[in-house]
């Protein structure tokens, strides 16, 4: 969708400006969003404890519709228990810290798509 005002020459131009960047945006912060979803497979595979694999090689990551979010985890339905513990057992983290890991590229990759755009 574009906005176009009639005699006024500014907001024409920061109208197909704005457009463009939002292209632009969704773009790059689709491109970082997947090269993040990786690096959280990764790092969640390497801090996985390892007994007979299933846990670790079931970590895997599913990417929304836009590209602008994911979600990644373990298949194995005892990955929560292993992850957040239970009354019996403590918690052994991996998918969270492998978050915490990327913390800093995703802040990195936000200032620059900001950056990108003024």
């Amino acid at each position: 969708m574009s906005v176009w005002f009639e005699g006024v020459d500014q907001l024409n131009t920061l109208s197909a400006d704005l457009t463009h960047a939002g292209l632009i945006i969704a773009h790059k912060g689709a491109k970082a969003t997947r090269k993040l979803g990786q690096d959280v497979v990764h790092d969640g595979q390497v801090f996985c404890p390892v007994d007979t694999g299933n846990l670790r090689n079931g970590i895997g990551v599913d990417y929304d519709g836009d590209g602008l979010g994911f979600e990644a985890g373990p298949t194995a339905n005892y990955g929560p228990y292993v992850e957040f513990g239970t009354s019996k057992m403590a918690p052994h983290a991996f998918m969270g810290p492998a978050l915490d890991h990327n913390t800093p590229a995703v802040v990195a990759a936000v200032e620059e798509l900001g950056g990108s755009i003024l």
